[in-house]
């Protein structure tokens, strides 16, 4: 649905070509009862929820991986990464295959998400830094709080989601799981 090959610059920088009052646009999707955003550069394409695969021994908000196109991607569930109970899987659910730099290494990474809502332009004026108290997430995740309509969307973070060790972690387990699992199934 959804395909962007450049990331998304912080509201405080200028962007090539731009300037810093520019606004940007951004995914908002629903994680509970709470309305979140990623900026729409770094998300590369929206699908419909459905073949993870369990792999063991992986941190309880990584659902799993799947198979995207040849490609093992984790799938993770931010509100467990929240410290919350998990989403819920219904006919709205889907995941969010997002690209994510770490170490200047990108990696693709699919998110769990309750529905999507649409694609909004917030203006770089109305992007407030993240809360210093108050917030039931780690303000490290929280790119900013993006002004809507007298509302905030949470605007996440993606690249701070997972630390680099924890996206090792994943990456060099879930290859060889997931291959051990769909040569089982094939067999």
């Amino acid at each position: 649905m959804a395909d962007a090959t450049m990331r998304q610059t912080p509201p405080s920088s200028a962007s090539a070509g731009g300037n810093a009052e520019q606004a940007q646009q951004y995914l908002t999707f629903i994680l509970g009862k709470e309305v979140y955003g990623i900026g729409i550069l770094g998300i590369k394409e929206i699908i419909e929820y459905g073949n993870i695969t369990e792999v063991p021994m992986m941190p309880a908000y990584v659902r799993g991986v799947i198979n995207l196109r040849g490609v093992v991607v984790p799938v993770a569930d931010l509100l467990v990464r929240f410290g919350k109970q998990p989403c819920a899987v219904t006919k709205r659910a889907c995941i969010v295959i997002t690209e994510i730099v770490s170490n200047g290494v990108r990696h693709d990474m699919g998110i769990a998400v309750d529905a999507v809502n649409a694609v909004l332009e917030i203006p770089a004026c109305d992007v407030q830094p993240p809360p210093e108290f108050g917030s039931t997430i780690r303000t490290d995740f929280i790119h900013g709080m993006g002004k809507v309509d007298g509302k905030f969307v949470i605007l996440l973070n993606v690249d701070r989601v997972l630390t680099a060790a924890e996206l090792t972690d994943v990456s060099q387990v879930a290859p060889s799981e997931l291959s051990t699992v769909e040569v089982a199934a094939v067999a």
